[in-house]
């Protein structure tokens, strides 16, 4: 009885034996040895942090923001995405080009500036660690370059940049790790929003003022800035569309 059953076994091309169960997303980045260091070196931080600011962990949300002007990269953590976010903790970004303003083409050397997400993980980065950002997204290749609006945009370490967000090793080992948990369950995408600086009613006004004379430009601030004025008045995650005209359109996340 045992051989029957053994031969229709083969014969329909199954096993006795069980599967092994499929390697998961952190197992897969855990080969790596920067994330083995990674993991060995900050999670016992972030573990603390997170239970200091009564959140879960590993973290169910997370939120980037990125302030070129003021050389800052926020992470953010909620526990649901209905809840408000909390800050965690401020990276400084260590090395910049180009100039304040979105990128729209190739080759212009500018970080962008807008609404994305973290699309891609690098574990064996040319600059340590990297976090690919969702550039060009789909305002850019509406108000950018038509046949080469540019990209590989990430968020990495070593300190150097064409274009990228750049923090030291030591601090892509804390964002990649946290990123890493919080991509692995269920594969959640985690947003990344970057702006030319905190935009509060000051902020922008001083932004209008030195750049009066580039109209489209200090128009496009002001509508980045319909974004984070909704995410700072309760820290919300707000829903982000783009309109057919490239325009950034928002609404709050628990309505229809």
């Amino acid at each position: 009885m045992k051989r029957a059953v053994l031969a229709v076994s083969i014969l329909i091309g199954t096993s006795l034996w069980p599967r092994p169960a499929a390697r998961s997303f952190l197992d897969e980045q855990l080969e790596h040895p920067r994330v083995k260091a990674a993991s060995a070196e900050k999670d016992s931080t972030w573990r603390q942090l997170f239970s200091q600011k009564h959140l879960k962990y590993p973290p169910r949300r997370l939120l980037f923001i990125a302030y070129k002007r003021d050389a800052a990269l926020e992470v953010w953590a909620a526990d649901q995405p209905s809840q408000p976010y909390v800050l965690l903790k401020t990276f400084r970004i260590c090395a910049t080009s180009g100039q304040l303003g979105p990128k729209r083409r190739y080759g212009d050397g500018q970080v962008p500036e807008g609404f994305y997400l973290i699309d891609q993980f690098n574990p064996e980065s040319n600059y340590y660690l990297s976090l690919h950002v969702s550039y060009p997204n789909s305002s850019d290749r509406i108000l950018g370059s038509h046949s080469n609006p540019g990209g590989d945009i990430m968020v990495h370490g070593n300190c150097v940049t064409i274009g990228c967000i750049p923090i030291t090793d030591d601090g892509i080992k804390e964002v990649y790790w946290l990123a890493i948990l919080s991509r692995e369950p269920g594969g959640k995408q985690i947003p990344i929003w970057i702006f030319p600086t905190r935009l509060s009613d000051d902020g922008y006004r001083v932004l209008a003022q030195r750049h009066r004379g580039d109209a489209d430009l200090v128009a496009f601030w002001g509508n980045l800035k319909q974004g984070y004025d909704l995410f700072t008045k309760d820290h919300r995650l707000p829903v982000v569309s783009v309109s057919p005209d490239g325009r950034y359109t928002f609404r709050n996340s628990d309505r229809p």
